[in-house]
C-alpha cells in the first residue's frame, strides 16, 4: 500500500497519532500504538493485513480498513472545531 497521506505541517504527526489512538479507544480499540486500530480491524474483518508489504490487498480490503480509522477521526476533528467556533 503505497502511503499518500502528507502532513503539511510535519510538527502535527505527534499529535495526529495521539487522536488517532484516543479515537479508537473510544470506539472501543484496544489499541497501544496509533497503528495498532488498523490490525484489530483487520483481524476482526478476517483481512490479511501484517507489518510491512500489504501489496495483495484489494482497494476494497484497504478501505474497510481505513474507513473507519479516517472517518472516526475526521467526525472527532469537526466536533472540535464545532467546539471551537462556539466558544468564540
Amino acid at each position: 500500500m503505497a502511503n499518500n497521506n502528507r502532513i503539511l505541517v510535519p510538527e502535527a504527526r505527534p499529535a495526529l497519532n495521539q487522536l488517532k489512538q484516543d479515537v479508537m479507544q473510544a470506539k472501543g480499540y484496544q489499541v497501544d500504538d496509533p497503528d495498532g486500530a488498523k490490525f484489530e480491524i483487520a483481524e476482526e474483518l478476517g483481512i490479511p493485513l501484517t507489518r510491512g508489504y500489504n501489496g495483495k490487498l484489494t482497494a476494497e480490503q484497504a478501505g474497510k480498513i481505513g474507513g473507519p480509522i479516517g472517518g472516526n477521526m475526521v467526525k472527532e476533528m469537526i466536533k472540535l472545531a464545532q467546539q471551537q467556533l462556539a466558544q468564540k
